[in-house]
C-alpha cells in the first residue's frame, strides 16, 4: 500500500477520520426542514495531510485509480474538478467562500465506508477534510460548521442537492448514540441507542446495487416536495402538521406531488413515534415504525428497487421485528432490526433470498454507534 511519505516526500502533520452513517429513520425530510435520526458507522473516510507552502492541494485517494489529483486553491470554482476529487475541492472552497484563510496541502485519503450503498462516503470525505483542514489552519470550527460547509460543497461545488442529515451525522455523531436532529436551525439531542441491553442487533444489508442521484431522481423529488409547499402556502413541508394532513392532501391537486407530501408528513411524525419509544426504553417495539417506513418510501417517495424491498420482505419474513431502506434510495442500503439470538438466520434468510432472484449475494454487517469526526494518532 501506498504510504503519505512514498506519495508526497514528507510526513505527515496530522490524521484524521471521519464516518458513514445509518439513518435510523427520518428519510427526505432534511431538505423539507424535518426531522431525522442518523447515527454515526464505525467505518471511516481517513485521511492524512501535510501542510504545503503554496497555495496548492494535492488529494490522492487509496480508493480510486491511483491518480494525484492537483488543483490551485486561488482558481477554484464550482464544476471545474472531475470525479471523486471534487469533494475535498469543493470544501476547501467553501471554506474560502466563508472567509476562512486556509493554506495549501497534501492529502491522502483511505476509507471502508462503502460507495454507492448509500452509507454517505461522500459526506464523511467531505467532513474529514474539513475538519482537517480547519485544525491545521487554526480556524477550530465546531461540527456544526463543520457540517454547514461540507454540504455547501456538495450543494454549490458539486452540484448535488443534499439536505444536511449526512454531513451533521458524520461530524457531529456520539458512540453509542444516534442524533435526534431538527434540521429547521439544527437543535439537536444525543438520545442513548443500547441496542445490546435490549438484545437487539441492527444490521446493514448493502444489496451492491449502487445508487445514483445523477439522473435527476433526487432532485426531481426535491422540486415535487417544493411544489407540495408551494402548493399548500407553507414555507416548508415540515410545517404541515400531521394532525392535519387529510385536509392539506385534498388541497393538492398533482397525484404524485400528493404522494411526496404524505410520505413527508408521515415520515416527520415516525421520526417523533421513534424518539417517544427510545426515551421510553422500548427500543424493540420501533421495528414496526421502520417497516411502515419503508412501505412510504417505496410507495409514496418511491425511491426503493427490487433488491431493497426484497431485503424488507425478506427479512419479516424470517422474523425481523423491523426492516427499511435507508439513505437516499434508488439501491444502496436497508436496515433490520432483529433480536440478537435471531440475527445470523435472518441473514441467511436474506442472502438465500437473494440468491434465488438471481441477485449477486448482499453485503451484511451490524450497525454499531459510533463517534462522529475526530482527530486521530499519527
Amino acid at each position: 500500500m501506498t504510504t503519505h511519505e512514498e506519495l508526497f516526500g514528507a510526513a505527515p502533520d496530522g490524521r484524521w477520520a471521519a464516518p458513514g452513517r445509518v439513518n435510523l429513520i427520518g428519510e427526505h425530510t432534511d431538505y423539507n426542514e424535518g426531522f431525522v435520526m442518523p447515527f454515526a458507522l464505525p467505518h471511516t473516510a481517513r485521511a492524512t495531510v501535510t501542510r504545503r507552502a503554496d497555495r496548492t492541494l494535492r488529494v490522492h485517494s487509496l480508493g480510486t485509480d491511483g491518480r494525484t489529483v492537483e488543483v490551485a486553491l486561488d482558481g477554484l470554482a464550482p464544476g471545474g474538478v472531475p470525479g471523486w476529487a471534487a469533494y475535498p475541492a469543493g470544501v476547501a472552497w467553501a471554506l474560502a467562500e466563508a472567509g476562512h484563510e486556509i493554506g495549501g496541502a497534501d492529502i491522502l485519503f483511505d476509507s471502508d465506508v462503502p460507495t454507492g450503498a448509500g452509507l454517505s462516503s461522500s459526506a464523511a470525505l467531505e467532513v474529514v477534510t474539513a475538519l482537517a483542514l480547519s485544525d491545521l489552519n487554526g480556524l477550530g470550527l465546531e461540527p456544526e460548521e463543520l457540517a454547514r460547509l461540507s454540504q455547501r460543497a456538495e450543494n454549490d461545488f458539486v452540484g448535488m442537492p443534499c439536505g444536511i442529515l449526512d454531513q451533521m451525522a458524520s461530524a457531529c455523531c456520539f458512540a453509542g448514540h444516534v442524533l435526534y436532529l431538527d434540521t429547521r436551525g439544527l437543535k439537536r439531542r444525543q438520545v442513548p441507542f443500547a441496542m445490546v441491553l435490549e438484545g437487539l442487533r441492527l444490521l446493514v444489508v448493502d444489496t451492491r446495487v449502487k445508487h445514483a442521484h445523477a439522473d435527476g431522481a433526487y432532485a426531481r423529488r426535491r422540486a415535487e416536495c417544493e411544489a407540495g409547499a408551494k402548493a399548500l402556502d407553507v414555507p416548508f413541508l415540515r410545517d404541515v402538521p400531521h394532525a392535519e394532513l387529510a385536509d392539506a392532501l385534498e388541497r393538492v391537486a398533482d397525484p404524485v406531488v400528493r404522494r411526496r407530501v404524505r410520505h413527508v408528513v408521515t415520515e416527520n411524525r415516525r421520526v417523533e413515534r421513534v424518539i417517544e419509544l427510545l426515551d421510553a426504553g422500548l427500543a424493540r417495539e420501533i421495528g414496526p415504525v421502520l417497516t411502515e417506513g419503508h412501505a412510504s418510501l417505496r410507495d409514496d417517495f418511491e425511491v426503493s428497487c427490487p433488491e431493497l424491498d426484497l431485503v424488507v420482505s425478506a427479512a419479516g419474513a424470517a422474523g425481523a421485528l423491523g426492516a427499511r431502506m435507508t439513505g437516499g434510495g434508488f439501491g444502496g442500503s436497508a436496515i433490520v432490526l432483529v433480536d440478537e439470538a435471531a440475527a445470523g438466520a435472518i441473514g441467511a434468510a436474506v442472502t438465500d433470498a437473494f440468491g434465488a432472484a438471481g441477485h449477486r449475494p448482499p453485503r451484511i454487517f451490524e450497525a454499531i454507534p459510533s463517534p462522529g469526526a475526530q482527530r486521530l494518532p499519527l
